[in-house]
């Protein structure tokens, strides 16, 4: 049994369709339910003896004592954040109470379970602790990419919210010898992402014919990584990573904002065609203290466990396009009232 922490999220519910996919293991998967989750797109583990789903938070240390012992995990995949920059501007102390109280309770309930486990079961398990590459913050046009040894230095409450649990992480390891591993990942894109998102929102409202809010400039750069791929290294790294370890995660796939965005019109052209998309591009006030460019070196797990990916960003974007495309039902379900009003203080407001 595997214990996922907001597995009803966008890369947390990814994970657990591939790992029933690919694994007989069990999963319990832990998640509030907070406004970006979405338990319906598991519904397919519906009856799978192999899913079960604990509707709890992570910052509820009697809950969380309560699943590990009744679960008996040998590991703890921790998903479970707030994770929209613009949010945490509009709204930081969310971030600061899940990501690093939640992940602090979290570490603590899972150290006490830790520490009364005895032999192979103490030996094996594992905590892997689920970060972003927006902890180092911005790299200028000519910076190499970000390692493991990079600094930290966050720019947005985001951001320091996930660097403080990163810290956290690493404590629990040099202080009690936790077997705690933690990842990085640059931008993840692809099937089942909440539509606040850059792609998931320029493909969204393409389709709808509402305008394609782009921040400032639009040379944003970012290293986009298919959630499939991401999933992938998670799973090499929980079966094969070294405690104590950071493996940065990337895609190898740095592009600007924009050229996303005209990317995705002309995809939308190909599938549905009769409309010129990019006349719906639009240019709204940039995102306070925006970085621009994001970029990571993967080699440490390319060299130690053998993992790169596998989705070119054309092909990984195709296949995401189609995704929303044929799944009009999930998207028309996660767009609810909050959402709009959200769509509507964050982007028209900015026009």
């Amino acid at each position: 049994m595997i214990l996922v922490t907001g597995g009803c999220g966008f890369i947390g519910s990814n994970f657990i369709l591939d790992w029933l996919a690919l694994h007989d293991e069990p999963v319990v998967n832990v998640d509030v339910l907070t406004y970006a989750a979405n338990p319906k797109t598991l519904a397919s583990l519906d009856g799978d003896s192999r899913y079960t789903f604990e509707r709890a938070d992570i910052c509820d240390r009697a809950a969380i004592d309560a699943i590990l012992a009744k679960y008996q995990p040998r590991a703890v995949v921790h998903f479970a954040a707030e994770s929209h920059v613009d949010r945490s501007i509009h709204g930081p102390m969310a971030f600061m109470q899940t990501n690093v109280i939640g992940t602090g309770t979290l570490l603590e309930a899972s150290r006490n379970y830790w520490k009364a486990l005895t032999g192979e079961q103490a030996t094996k398990f594992r905590f892997l602790h689920v970060s972003t590459d927006e902890v180092f913050g911005s790299l200028g046009p000519g910076d190499g990419k970000f390692t493991e040894t990079s600094q930290y230095q966050p720019n947005s409450p985001y951001s320091a919210s996930k660097a403080g649990s990163d810290h956290l992480a690493r404590a629990y390891f040099h202080t009690y010898g936790m077997p705690v591993l933690v990842t990085n990942c640059s931008n993840n894109y692809g099937p089942r992402q909440f539509p606040e998102k850059l792609i998931p929102l320029m493909i969204v409202n393409a389709h709808a014919g509402k305008p394609l809010p782009v921040y400032g400039d639009g040379q944003q750069i970012r290293d986009w990584l298919y959630v499939g791929d991401h999933c992938s290294a998670i799973r090499r790294v929980l079966e094969a990573g070294r405690p104590g370890e950071l493996y940065l995660i990337g895609g190898d796939a740095e592009k600007p904002n924009l050229d996303v965005v005209k990317t995705i019109c002309r995809l939308m052209g190909q599938y549905v065609p009769g409309r010129d998309y990019e006349q719906q591009i639009t240019y709204v006030a940039d995102r306070p203290g925006h970085d621009r460019r994001y970029a990571i070196d993967f080699s440490k797990l390319e060299r130690e466990l053998g993992w790169r990916p596998t989705e070119s960003f054309a092909t990984g974007l195709e296949k995401t396009v189609r995704w929303y495309l044929d799944n009009a039902a999930w998207v028309a379900d996660v767009q609810s009232g909050e959402y709009k009003q959200w769509v509507e203080k964050n982007y028209v407001a900015r026009g």
